[in-house]
């Protein structure tokens, strides 16, 4: 939707071009890498000043949108998932929310005995037999993290996971095990060079390490996750409420968006 903005409209110029360009890169007209006309070019397009066209970009970019590369031009970016409060659904349920392809790259399954930290998550003995999942979940081939999951082998007996398979679906039509909630805990950290290698980003680029535990309805634990996450696909975001009696309350918003277009589920 290029052309002339409403300079009639009380809402500034600037605010009005960034509204077209976001809503342009959402809808594809440019995709993620690519360039967007230069300066001059928009000046020319929308009827505005350099210095509107300025404005404009530098909200894009700071929203997420685009990237400005100096001495080469505006690109679009990738957009992060931004993690909020919502439903506990898998990873797979996710990715369809976002049109987006969820796959997994198996990395390893087996039964193990639970350390102190898995016990301790699951509220377990130590040593007990629980099944140990590793896996890269990618959005449209696209590596977005590495996830650990521990289960109580006693909840799972006989359960062989494939690349092709949700989890969680598998947990609920077969096992009767549905998440009822979940508390995730959220690390900073740095890549180091297997994480690196699995998810092609640079040895030491920042991710998040995070900790999920989940839970049934009656509340017993029947999942631990630990997750590496990259930190150039998710934000996390902090929402400040009030609760009834006017306290006010800081709220974790759990999401993340990527520079295409989440979720730490299974």
């Amino acid at each position: 939707m290029s052309g002339p903005l409403d300079k009639n409209s009380p809402v500034p110029l600037y605010h009005q071009l960034q509204g077209v360009l976001k809503a342009e890169i959402e809808s594809g007209k440019w995709r993620p890498g690519e360039q967007l006309p230069n300066e001059t070019k928009l000046t020319e397009l929308y009827h505005v000043s350099k210095i509107t066209v300025r404005q404009a970009l530098q909200a894009l970019a700071a929203l997420g949108y685009i990237r400005r590369e100096h001495g080469r031009g505006t690109f679009v970016e990738r957009r992060k998932f931004g993690e909020g409060p919502r439903e506990l659904t898998s990873f797979t349920e996710e990715m369809r929310r976002h049109d987006l392809v969820a796959t997994s790259r198996l990395l390893s399954q087996r039964r193990v005995e639970a350390d102190a930290k898995v016990a301790g998550a699951l509220r377990l003995p130590v040593k007990t037999s629980v099944l140990e999942l590793k896996r890269v979940r990618l959005a449209s081939c696209e590596p977005m993290s590495i996830q650990t999951a521990h289960i109580p082998a006693a909840f799972v007996p006989g359960l062989h996971v494939t690349e092709g398979i949700s989890l969680y679906e598998v947990l609920q039509s077969r096992y009767h095990l549905y998440a009822a909630r979940a508390r995730e805990t959220y690390f900073a950290a740095l890549a180091d060079a297997a994480s690196a290698e699995l998810l092609a980003i640079p040895v030491g680029a920042p991710v998040f390490t995070v900790e999920r535990v989940t839970m049934l309805p009656n509340e017993k634990p029947f999942e631990f996750v630990q997750s590496i996450v990259r930190g150039d696909r998710y934000s996390i975001v902090l929402d400040l409420v009030k609760d009834e009696g006017g306290e006010r309350v800081l709220r974790l918003r759990s999401s993340g968006r990527t520079r295409n277009g989440q979720p730490l589920g299974v």
